[in-house]
């Protein structure tokens, strides 16, 4: 890595007029020459109003997270001074250390372009004390290592902790397969642990009998432990494999932790999930992971039982899935920069950042989590949060459209897809076509969030189709818009999946619907009594990329609040529902938005302990539950 010639340090200050404050800014010149006519960009979740106010710069430029400055006419940086400048005029105060600049980059006059080094925000006139710890130090009042927590336990600690489990001799080819498949995923988690199984016997092992048990339901097993043998029930591949991933939890944890856990030498386990949309959601367009970091999430979501890998894989920030009838898509639409059409966002700096799917990596993906019971539910994110389509497909927008006559809540201009024009639907339409060769659930999700309330009133395009059909505004648009969409997917045998505001304006048909209530928890309710099935992912508990803590040194956003993992794994999605709506839930469903994941430290910070928080909510029983024994158990947990 370079060193960066240049560093940019921020600060956060309190004002008396203006409770959002203030950002001070102070640019280092460390390099061997005097700067002058240059631009300093930075990227930023706590954003400037235009006009704003300003002292010691001029804004040039800003779109959505991206502002470009420049110093007074004539200033000239030498090396080893510094410049420095205040920013006031913001949407909102900045609350902690990852709220000031994730990315800056300096523009000298030749227009080359040099990254500054950033580091966190600091604050002036408050306290910055570091977080408490999150976990308490926790109990197992029984002592075993199971995460989530079974329906029924009854069970009693061995003295001997088995060297590995492994199947009796004639078990059949499927059963060996699974016990192959669990042990490959322990092996991925754990590459330094000890074997939870092996296949052949061993002196101090225990043997494993598979019994096929049909009346069982298909995710549910039970387990059977004696002295003499352990034997595993199951009516299928799903139960069978978590009945496998539990024995390796046991195993895994009488291990690692002998003080505290051991391994059953008798008594039973029965086991069956509470809900059936078990669900993680990654956000894979403001932060590009690799497959391989793809995949070890959808281990980490087997591990843990989870079924559902919902891939968020368009945003306003960037398209990253390969569709071969619109190359532009990951040409234009996935590459971020200075002289992009697409600019630098979110930790973004001088160097051009691209990254997206192949569909021959989305097809492994798709395979590699079938192969442990996850299935893929992808997620392009229509007809809002579409800047980058539509920098790829500009013939998308609305020609006669003022530029930036709205702007959605992060601040992008123009990000909607309009729905007066017909070429829109046959772009989706080749694009359907595409994923539904790739992608086998029976559900796509289609975004349909956040659509700022005053869009396409300035698209005369817009305005002829609400005439035409006697819409009532931007809602009664994306109704129409949505209803079309259900058709279109209908037809190619998918069903639709969109967050809660896909129920604005009249909606869409209710029936085969799955809507995800995020806004708030009594969202789900209201979508239920109008026939929706719902996912309940509430950010006020389920949004991973929330704080844990009121302190400033605790990175995350916080516009739904803080979210400590004791709150996470406390909260009780069916809360207020009526018995009668209850059929209509669905399930639970974590979701990392990846604003501020710029490193694997804050995701793993950010993500666990409360993803296996979500994970125990959404497969153990609401009276089963202890957070003390989570405590003890869940660090235990692997991580990306």
């Amino acid at each position: 890595m370079t060193k960066a010639s240049f560093r940019l340090e921020n600060t956060w200050r309190p004002l008396a007029n203006d409770p959002a404050g203030a950002l001070d800014f102070t640019l280092i010149n460390l390099s061997d020459a005097p700067i002058r006519d240059f631009k300093l960009a930075y990227t930023t979740l706590t954003r400037v109003k235009e006009p704003g106010v300003f002292d010691n710069a001029v804004l040039l430029k800003r779109n959505a997270n991206f502002h470009q400055f420049a110093p007074p006419a004539g200033f000239v940086l030498e090396p080893g001074a510094a410049w420095r400048f205040s920013v006031a005029s913001l949407w909102r105060r900045a609350r902690h250390r990852t709220d000031g600049a994730k990315s800056a980059y300096v523009t000298l006059a030749d227009g080359s372009h040099h990254d500054a080094a950033v580091i966190d925000c600091q604050i002036e006139g408050l306290p910055s004390e570091l977080a408490p710890a999150l976990l308490p130090a926790g109990e197992a009042k029984q002592p075993f290592a199971l995460l989530p927590w079974p329906v029924k336990v009854d069970l009693s600690a061995g003295d001997l902790i088995p060297v590995a489990l492994y199947p009796v001799s004639g078990t059949g080819l499927e059963d060996l397969r699974a016990v192959d498949d669990v042990l490959s995923l322990h092996y991925r988690l754990f590459a330094d642990a000890p074997a939870p199984f092996v296949f052949a016997t061993v002196e101090g092992g225990r043997p494993i009998r598979f019994a096929r048990r049909e009346e069982l339901a298909p995710e549910a097993f039970e387990i059977a432990f004696s002295r003499e043998e352990i034997v595993l029930s199951s009516a299928g591949k799903a139960g069978r494999q978590y009945a496998l991933t539990a024995l390796a939890h046991l195993l895994h944890g009488a291990k690692s932790d002998p003080k505290m856990f051991r391994f059953p030498a008798s008594g039973q386990i029965a086991d069956s999930p509470r809900y059936a949309w078990r669900g993680c959601h990654l956000d894979v367009s403001r932060q590009f992971f690799p497959t391989a970091d793809v995949e070890r999430l959808i281990d980490i979501l087997a591990w843990f039982r989870l079924n559902t890998f919902h891939w968020h894989l368009s945003d306003d920030e960037a398209w990253r899935l390969e569709i071969k009838a619109f190359p532009e898509l990951t040409t234009v639409g996935a590459l971020r920069g200075p002289d992009e059409p697409l600019l630098p966002q979110l930790g973004n700096g001088a160097k051009p950042v691209g990254g997206f799917y192949t569909q021959e990596e989305a097809r492994a993906v798709v395979a590699h989590a079938a192969s442990l019971c996850v299935e893929v539910v992808p997620e392009i994110d229509i007809p809002g949060h579409s800047t980058a389509m539509l920098a790829a497909l500009p013939d998308l927008a609305d020609g006669q459209e003022a530029p930036e006559s709205y702007r959605s809540v992060q601040g992008y201009p123009n990000n909607a897809l309009n729905p007066a024009i017909e070429a829109t639907y046959d772009v989706l339409g080749k694009v359907f076509d595409e994923m539904v060769t790739i992608f086998t659930a029976p559900v796509i999700h289609v975004g349909g969030d956040e659509v700022a309330d005053n869009t396409w009133m300035a698209s005369p395009l817009a305005r002829s189709l609400m005439d035409k059909h006697g819409l009532d505004g931007t809602f009664g648009l994306q109704s129409f818009f949505m209803k079309r969409i259900q058709e279109m997917l209908k037809a190619r045998g998918r069903r639709l999946a969109g967050w809660d505001e896909v129920s604005h304006g009249g909606g869409v048909t209710p029936e085969g619907t799955l809507l995800m209530a995020w806004r708030a928890p009594e969202v789900g309710i209201q979508l239920a009594k109008e026939g929706y099935d719902v996912v309940m992912t509430p950010g006020q508990a389920y949004y991973l990329d929330m704080v844990q803590d009121e302190a400033w040194q605790e990175p995350g956003a916080s516009w739904a609040g803080t979210v400590p993992p004791k709150h996470t794994y406390t909260f009780e999605a069916a809360g207020e529902f009526p018995e009668e709506l209850k059929p209509r839930l669905k399930g639970v469903q974590a979701c990392i938005w990846a604003e501020n994941f710029i490193s694997r430290d804050y995701f793993n910070h950010l993500v666990f302990p409360r993803l296996p928080a979500i994970a125990e909510a959404a497969w153990t029983p609401r009276d089963n539950k202890d957070w003390l024994r989570f405590a003890a158990i869940v660090r235990l947990s692997p991580r990306l």
